[in-house]
């Protein structure tokens, strides 16, 4: 039975992918923090707001 379940790659997919999500996490809050601590929060919302829809970026 224990044979068994080590052969078994259901749930391998799931993990992988809840590895990858967790990792692109990981460096998008790495990368972004300097960005969010430096201007604060909202003014980082804001020019991401302003930047997604007029096209130009502050």
């Amino acid at each position: 039975m224990l044979a068994t379940l080590l052969k078994a790659e259901d749930g391998s997919q799931v993990v992988e992918y809840a590895l990858i999500i967790a990792i692109v996490s990981i460096v998008l809050v790495v990368a972004l923090q300097p960005l969010i601590l430096a201007a604060g929060i909202g003014s980082f919302i804001n020019n991401l707001a302003s930047c997604l829809t007029t096209g130009t970026c502050p």
